[in-house]
């Protein structure tokens, strides 16, 4: 029986690499974005090396109707062994100054679409024992000046997948969620912050490394993955810094230079 994943925001970055590392452990795929001809170039490039189905399927997951569509369709093609929520995206600019349009689409993407395809696939995924990951951040670990509904939604999506992850573990199920630090993947000229002290003048690691992590990570059944040994480390020194102290801290790395 051949298994099959889907993955959100499969166009670039993280969700594609994951593409490539599903495909060459034989998962047959469901890639989806909203960019139809990068998905097809990235189908046509699996197929050339890997023995492998692909089905894409054209979404916009940042309003509920396109959620709803996608999970339908992906019911229809049949039970999913791996669920892979990867797509987001991040605003980069003080609350005051954002676009609330804008703001309000990421939260839907970054959260409510997220919650509702790990709710509409879950049925199939009881039913083959499967895995799910959401890619989450280590923006997760702490308020982020400058990104805070950024920050915010990735705070989100780690508390859900953990609760979640309790929740399944009976039934079969394990839930991980990826936490990468910045990484070479597109991110960064999408929330138009490439003027940050986080990402400006750093070696960052590469959406493959990242995917290849968190794939293992996903494979063991672990709940967190914290992609990096300099970010595990200030995850876990959050927990003993005072939160003003770790704002203040946060607001001073991701300040646009001059």
């Amino acid at each position: 029986m051949s298994r099959r994943a889907l993955i959100t925001g499969a166009s670039s970055g993280i969700g594609k690499a994951l593409c490539g590392e599903l495909a060459a452990v034989g998962f047959d795929l469901i890639i989806t974005a909203r960019r139809e001809a990068e998905l097809q170039a990235t189908k046509k490039e699996l197929q050339s090396k890997h023995r492998v189905q692909i089905e894409v399927l054209v979404s916009d997951l940042s309003n509920t109707a396109g959620v709803k569509k996608l999970a339908a369709d992906v019911n229809a093609i049949g039970p999913l062994d791996r669920l892979i929520n990867n797509a987001g995206y991040g605003v980069y600019k003080e609350f005051k100054d954002s676009d609330l349009d804008d703001s309000i689409a990421m939260l839907q993407l970054n959260i409510s679409a997220l919650t509702a395809l790990s709710h509409l696939l879950l049925p199939g995924l009881l039913q083959r024992r499967g895995k799910i990951m959401n890619v989450a951040s280590t923006a997760a670990f702490q308020p982020g000046p400058y990104m805070a509904a950024y920050y915010a939604s990735k705070a989100y999506v780690l508390s859900f997948s953990e609760a979640i992850a309790e929740e399944l573990a009976p039934h079969g199920v394990t839930v991980t969620a990826l936490c990468p630090g910045p990484t070479t993947s597109g991110f960064q000229e999408r929330a138009v912050m490439r003027k940050s002290k986080l990402v400006q003048n750093r070696k960052l690691p590469t959406s493959e490394d990242v995917a290849a992590y968190g794939l293992r990570a996903m494979e063991r059944g672990q709940r967190v993955a914290i992609h990096g040994i300099m970010n595990w480390c200030m995850a876990q020194s959050v927990r003993f810094t005072p939160r003003i102290i770790i704002t203040k801290i946060v607001k001073f790395l991701s300040r646009p230079e001059s």
